[in-house]
């Protein structure tokens, strides 16, 4: 049944190229919307040059320490190479579907001349390669490893060979978790600096529309739209995905060997995978709309793709797992079942908190109305109560995968349970990350759409996109951080399994001082992340408010219309300074898992981890949905309610999505991404920190 995977890669990979294909065939519009869509796509590729040219160095140098490493007889040689193929792909991921997002928005902004359902059909194709392509390349790459490394070891007997094969595949997803943090925060920088600067300035000082082309800072903005919320995101979930699917396999080659089942239980994950390959993309062929531009029609247009394969994934997965590990194991189906549930959980609790349909969010438009502070102390507070559903799904998911899996009589199954049940939560993902991407294409529509002149309905059409884009994302956030969660717990267990193969035994006496030290600093360490990525957005962005002030002040003409801004000068600024800021925050997750470790000891190192995985997952969600109640609160007196556009109310609830961009599409993404690379540096660098400890 392995096979299914390489077969599934190889599928989602074609019907990726079938999508892109129909996408280029739609009608990009007027010159003008080309040349809009044009200076987006330059701007987009500039950033994304520049980034990988300094993400390129560091791979260079962190692929020489790990060769040392190699040579020093610490690690395998396979290491350093995995190192660089989940890199690799990982940024392959963010670059597809960036591409294709800045060809399909002025396409959805034509299609919106002829029908909702025909925008969205553009928009939500373009989020599908994005979904499809890091589904596709993630088995790709676990297909490439798996039958090279069975290649290589194949004189040992079956038990040992996976345990080696398990152990080295475990290493490339620091890869993965390196590129796609510094996509994420780079990204992140990037968009939420172009954006804050655009808002201030235009919407507070100027008293312009959202997306005017006489800001100067409304290209960077939908620049940042997809090198941080597609881009970002694509590198962000690949390295869920690949994560969850190796720490699984890692777990289950050591829980299932006494019982002659290792190779069974790593079969699992991947083909689990495979199948939601399939289920993900017959579940794309669901979504469709009327033409009324009502958000709960549309929001249903796409629950009905995910729900459609969550069941498929659901019932596929039984016969998989009875066919596979036998009835004697049937728990461990309950244990995916978990996972899946509390996704679904996650993601009705995360759309409650944000969407304007509901209580919590229009709660923070009416309290705009007695300022700024007023909005951002309920929005703080809806940001805060939103953790709960979410932290307690994932506790009951944790609880039932270990139990369901048998942890009750193996400690091992169930710590399998809980790495498939992450498995079963990400299995999902070509949909439901579809979902998400298609949004920032939506919203660069709206802005060509505007910026081009097109007929008021037109803008309706792609707002109303626009709208359920923002609910999506959230819903997206809060289903990758649920999923970061699971897995980091996965990896955390992987990590231990990896000391006690090294000959170590680990004191995990809640008493041990140096574990206690360890959680500390690790509870610590989310908090330090975010100061830096916000301290980083703050300074990035009082450069575009400056460069933009300097242009509205200098360019004659400018503000009725007769002069064209400099807007290529913007998105410059913000490259600069994205890449600048991001170094630190990024450097900070790889070194502190190495410094603890040898400074203290593998116990401080665990603790570590898992301080950082409570406080991060907590924190993430909090910033999340604050980030999200803001925006649709904004939106929501847009609309006409609490006073509507330019009034007093709707400049409070735009200082409001001021301080929520950054939350939620800079420092609470990336956290997801912080609490997974820690244990991968962890696993890689373990035989060096055991034989290097202070503390031995």
């Amino acid at each position: 049944m392995l096979f299914l995977a390489p077969v599934g890669s190889v599928v989602a990979i074609a019907f990726s190229i079938f999508l892109i294909w129909k996408i280029m065939r739609q009608d990009e519009g007027t010159s003008e919307m080309r040349e809009i869509a044009a200076w987006v796509r330059e701007g987009a590729y500039a950033y994304i040059k520049r980034q990988y040219a300094i993400v390129g160095i560091f791979f260079a140098v962190v692929f020489s320490a790990l060769f040392l490493l190699y040579l020093r007889g610490y690690l395998i040689v396979f290491v350093p190479f995995a190192f660089l193929t989940g890199g690799f792909f990982s940024g392959l991921c963010g670059f597809i579907g960036m591409s294709v997002a800045t060809r399909a928005s002025s396409r959805t902004a034509s299609a919106a001349k002829t029908s909702l359902n025909s925008a969205l059909q553009v928009a939500f194709s373009s989020g599908a390669v994005m979904g499809l392509m890091v589904v596709g390349l993630g088995l790709l790459d676990l297909s490439i490893w798996y039958y090279f490394l069975n290649w290589y070891y194949r004189g040992l007997e079956e038990a040992i060979r996976i345990q080696n094969i398990t152990s080295t595949m475990l290493n490339f997803g620091m890869g993965a978790s390196s590129m796609a943090l510094f996509a994420r925060v780079g990204g992140g920088i990037f968009t939420k600096a172009a954006d804050v600067g655009a808002d201030l300035v235009g919407k507070i000082e100027a008293g312009i529309p959202e997306d005017d082309p006489r800001n100067p800072a409304v290209i960077a903005d939908n620049v940042g739209d997809n090198v941080g919320d597609v881009a970002g995101m694509g590198a962000d979930l690949y390295e869920s995905y690949v994560g969850s699917i190796v720490a699984t396999m890692a777990l289950g080659a050591a829980a299932f060997v006494k019982y002659g089942k290792s190779l069974d239980s790593i079969t699992i994950p991947m083909v689990m995978a495979a199948v939601g390959v399939l289920a993900s993309l017959i579940g794309t062929l669901f979504v469709r709309s009327g033409e009324k531009a009502d958000q709960h029609a549309l929001l249903m247009a796409l629950r009905k793709g995910i729900f459609v394969s969550a069941g498929l994934i659901a019932i596929a997965s039984y016969f998989v797992i009875r066919g596979v590990l036998g009835p004697d194991f049937i728990g461990v189906y309950w244990a995916v079942i978990s996972g899946l549930a509390a996704g679904i959980i996650m993601g009705f609790s995360t759309e409650y908190f944000t969407s304007d349909k509901y209580r919590p969010t229009r709660a923070v438009a009416h309290s705009a109305n007695t300022g700024p502070a007023t909005v951002i102390i309920s929005g703080l507070s809806v940001g805060m109560l939103s953790t709960i559903v979410p932290v307690v799904a994932v506790a009951m998911a944790i609880l039932a995968s270990f139990y369901f899996s048998g942890g009750a009589r193996d400690f091992n199954l169930g710590l399998y349970g809980v790495g498939i049940a992450a498995v079963g939560m990400l299995s999902t993902l070509g949909i439901t990350l579809a979902t998400d991407a298609y949004g920032p294409v939506a919203d660069n529509a709206g802005g060509n759409a505007e910026m081009s002149h097109q007929p008021p309905e037109v803008r309706q059409r792609t707002d109303a996109l626009d709208a359920l884009g923002n609910t999506t994302a959230a819903t997206g956030k809060g289903f990758a951080i649920g999923s970061a969660a699971l897995s980091a717990l996965a990896l955390i267990a992987a990590y231990r399994d990896q000391i006690h193969i090294l000959g170590k035994s680990l004191n995990t006496d809640l008493m041990n001082p140096r574990l206690l030290a360890g959680l500390f600093i690790g509870g610590m360490l989310p908090f330090a992340f975010c100061s830096l990525t916000l301290s980083a957005v703050g300074r990035a962005a009082s450069g575009v408010v400056m460069e933009v002030r300097r242009q509205f002040r200098e360019i004659k003409g400018l503000m009725e219309g007769r002069e064209k801004p400099d807007y290529a000068n913007c998105v410059s600024i913000v490259t600069k300074s994205a890449q600048k800021e991001m170094i630190v925050p990024s450097l900070l997750a790889i070194l502190a898992p190495i410094v603890v470790g040898l400074l203290m000891g593998i116990e401080a190192q665990v603790g570590l981890l898992v301080g950082a995985l409570i406080t991060g997952f907590v924190l993430a969600i909090m910033m999340a949905n604050s980030g999200g109640a803001w925006d649709n609160a904004k939106k929501y007196i847009e609309r006409g309610h609490e006073g509507g556009k330019g009034s007093a109310c709707h400049k409070a609830a735009v200082v409001g999505d001021t301080v929520g961009d950054p939350f939620k599409d800079t420092s609470g993404p990336s956290l997801n991404i912080l609490i997974k690379l820690m244990s991968m540096v962890s696993i890689v660098f373990a035989s060096f920190i055991i034989r290097n400890s202070l503390f031995k």
